[in-house]
């Protein structure tokens, strides 16, 4: 392959357009009538009680929640000094704030989520009720001042936030500049009996139906709900290992064992760790044959990861979909309202999910040398999208992902890996 190369002059000259252009906006924007702050911390326990409080009542995914980022510091050796926290205040009630990791790429220095594509999407932790009362400006506002609050950012990059939250429109387009790459898919319905009614035609039934007979003709299926921590860290290590038989055999990169993830979901399992983790497990004679691993809070579930097994011997009877029907029902039958599967589109998400709402990349650029990345980095945002639409371009990327591993020592522990 040749080498690409980037004619910087009309994106330096689109830079500077958008750089006045957001200045102009922020000049333009009407002060409010009551008093805008924001505060900042390196400390995650000074923040604790707010954090707790404004999602008391939803998260739109564990990527807002208290115990999941915490857990997350502790387990990546985050260091203090590059963890911030940044409340915003209405009249000195606070109604949002952002968790951020500074890291420094390239001679950039950028503030972003701590996470990366572990949860389907990430957003301002906020008081919903009150942003939507602030409007436009008054949420522009807000944002700039908290953004203000970093020390040292070139850039701010928040990845993966809803285009809107149900119930109450589009509460951060004012959060910097926005670029559309993904979308999130749920299924939200009041009861099983609904679910089955919209989702699953006649000619469907029969199809899980039969695949349900070929199932059932291999040995004695059986389907629980894990809670249980040393019954859960079991099932967490087949699934685990059922997830990188099938990376290896599609050639995709094992991010849970390349970047040592694995730990962090067992831990999360663990008692003390704050988090609700259910287990969805489909077995056949006893083995595991399925696994979804979900987070819980109030009445919503989230999906983080799903697997199979891989074994020829009961393809025919579609263990994963199997498992994935029994889900729909144990969910909607325990009162459950929504059932998150996360971002990027399948053939399950296509059968089960009646919510789809855009996610966007947010940027803010601070410095000159910060609104430059910004730049590049979604020209290279609108290419992975293309390059994901294109076999040639998608197979090479794996094989680049590959090669640096190989490159960089990280390789798959055969503990993690090996049946």
């Amino acid at each position: 392959m040749g080498t690409a190369h980037i004619n910087s002059q009309p994106l330096l000259r689109a830079l500077a357009i958008e750089s006045d252009a957001l200045e102009q906006r922020a000049e333009a924007a009407p002060r409010l009538g009551v008093r805008v702050s924001a505060r900042f911390t390196r400390n995650i326990d000074d923040v604790e009680a707010v954090w707790r409080s404004l999602t008391e009542s939803s998260v739109e995914s564990p990527g807002q929640s208290f115990d999941f980022i915490k857990l997350w510091i502790a387990d990546r050796g985050i260091a203090q000094k590059d963890q911030a926290f940044i409340v915003g205040e209405i009249e000195g009630e606070p109604v949002a704030l952002m968790p951020l990791h500074r890291r420094r790429q390239l001679g950039v220095t950028v503030y972003t989520w701590f996470p990366r594509s572990q949860v389907g999407c990430y957003a301002p932790i906020s008081n919903y009720e009150k942003l939507t009362l602030l409007g436009s400006a008054g949420r522009l506002q807000l944002w700039q001042s908290m953004i203000a609050e970093l020390p040292d950012a070139d850039a701010v990059y928040l990845r993966a936030i809803p285009a809107e939250i149900t119930g109450f429109g589009e509460l951060f387009d004012e959060l910097g500049s926005a670029l559309a790459v993904e979308t999130l898919y749920r299924s939200e319905f009041s009861s099983w009996e609904q679910c089955d009614q919209i989702q699953r035609s006649r000619s469907r039934r029969k199809h899980d139906r039969q695949q349900g007979d070929r199932l059932a003709a291999l040995g004695e299926v059986g389907f629980e709900l894990v809670t249980n921590p040393v019954t859960g860290k079991a099932a967490i290590e087949v699934m685990f290992r059922q997830r990188s038989a099938r990376f290896k055999a599609q050639g995709i990169r094992d991010t849970f064992v390349c970047d040592n993830l694995v730990d962090f979901y067992q831990k999360a399992m663990q008692p003390g760790s704050g988090l609700d983790v259910r287990l969805h497990v489909l077995r056949l004679n006893g083995h595991i044959v399925a696994v979804r691993y979900n987070i819980v809070h109030g009445s919503r579930m989230f999906c983080l990861i799903s697997s199979m097994s891989d074994d020829p011997a009961i393809q025919n009877g579609s263990p994963g979909k199997q498992c994935l029907l029994r889900v729909m029902q144990s969910v909607f039958d325990g009162g459950f309202t929504m059932f998150d599967m996360g971002s990027g589109f399948t053939d399950e998400k296509r059968h089960w999910c009646n919510v789809q709402i855009p996610i966007r990349q947010h940027y803010v650029g601070r410095t000159w040398k910060g609104r430059l990345s910004v730049g590049l980095h979604q020209q290279f945002q609108k290419a992975r999208a293309q390059a994901k639409a294109n076999p040639r371009i998608k197979s090479a990327i794996r094989t680049a992902h590959q090669t640096r591993d190989r490159l960089f020592g990280k390789k798959p522990q055969a503990s993690q890996t090996s049946e």
